[in-house]
């Protein structure tokens, strides 16, 4: 922004406080810069605009490399697909072939279990009739026993089978599921840092850094001013103060130009540019300058350049 305060505010309380004779009073333009940059670091790879260039809203200005930004949009969209397919996987439960399985498993436990039950039924009459020992029973009772438990425990596994995840798993797995779409977001806004477009159209005032060098996270590349940043300030002595509120149109007259341009008074400052006495006489109150600011049209405001002496008129 520019910054003539000093030298300015001297010109104004000279100048101003007996006003021009012509009745106009004496300012200058003012330009409001954006400077563009990324929220990412890295190297400048292409720079799409030059100095003077006037761009349109959303037009490329430059590239910083991403290769590394890329990649990570690849990793992190992969582990989303994974999350994803986990998650989705758990709603299903196992396939029908792994229940088929675990249904034939079953089929061969009751077999056996039915078997080992019969055995044992003999066993115990062979026993009662004195045929074999109680040790012998004893064994055939413990692998009816055994076979008996095996086919509970298959017929347990079918049934747990057929059912998906537990609801605290499914919600476990959907917040893994959020996280990693969380962090493909994260990588794709960094990947998009890298890439910078206009965010309104403007004149490229200036370019800061040239394709291959470092440009650090924050710092601008690009400087720019937007039509609508563009102003004019001029200084108004105390008595004339009431003839210019906000809204009023002046006339903005600059060196060579065969006539002058249309301005609307967008804002009159509360203070003095010289703080004056506390006790006021008549004649001290004429020498008391306001700064106040027009702006111009956005079809105007590329003729003006910030630093340019102009004086504004109130018809």
């Amino acid at each position: 922004m520019c910054r003539f305060a000093l030298t300015l505010a001297a010109l104004a309380a000279l100048s101003a406080c007996s006003a021009n004779r012509n009745g106009g009073y004496q300012g200058y333009v003012e330009g409001e810069f954006v400077h563009v940059a990324s929220g990412v670091g890295g190297r400048l790879e292409r720079l799409l605009v030059v100095r003077g260039q006037t761009v349109e809203r959303a037009t490329p200005l430059y590239e910083l490399d991403a290769t590394e930004e890329t990649a990570a949009v690849r990793q992190a969209d992969d582990a989303r697909s994974a999350a994803d397919a986990q998650l989705a996987d758990m709603g299903t439960g196992p396939r029908p072939p792994e229940i088929d399985v675990v249904r034939a498993q079953l089929e061969q436990a009751r077999a056996t279990e039915a078997q080992s039950a019969s055995q044992l039924t003999r066993d115990e009459a062979q026993y009662e009739a004195g045929g074999i020992s109680k040790t012998q029973l004893d064994q055939s009772r413990a692998k009816h026993e055994v076979d008996a438990a095996r086919l509970r425990e298959l017929s347990g596994q079918l049934d747990v089978a057929s059912l998906a995840a537990r609801p605290a798993q499914i919600r476990a797995q959907s917040a893994e599921a959020a996280a990693a779409r969380a962090a493909l977001d994260q990588a794709k806004w960094r990947l998009d840092q890298k890439r910078v477009a206009a965010a309104q159209a403007g004149l490229v005032v200036d370019t800061l850094y040239r394709e291959g060098e470092w440009v650090p996270a924050g710092s601008p590349v690009i400087r720019m001013l937007p039509p609508a940043n563009v102003k004019v300030r001029f200084f108004v002595p105390q008595p004339d103060l009431a003839k210019l509120p906000i809204g009023r149109k002046v006339a903005i007259r600059i060196d060579g130009a065969a006539s002058p341009v249309e301005g609307s008074v967008t804002f009159v400052s509360t203070e003095a540019e010289i703080t004056p006495p506390v006790i006021f006489s008549n004649d001290m109150r004429a020498k008391l300058v306001f700064m106040v600011e027009a702006h111009v049209s956005p079809e105007v405001a590329p003729t003006l350049h910030p630093g340019q002496p102009v004086e504004v008129e109130a018809p």
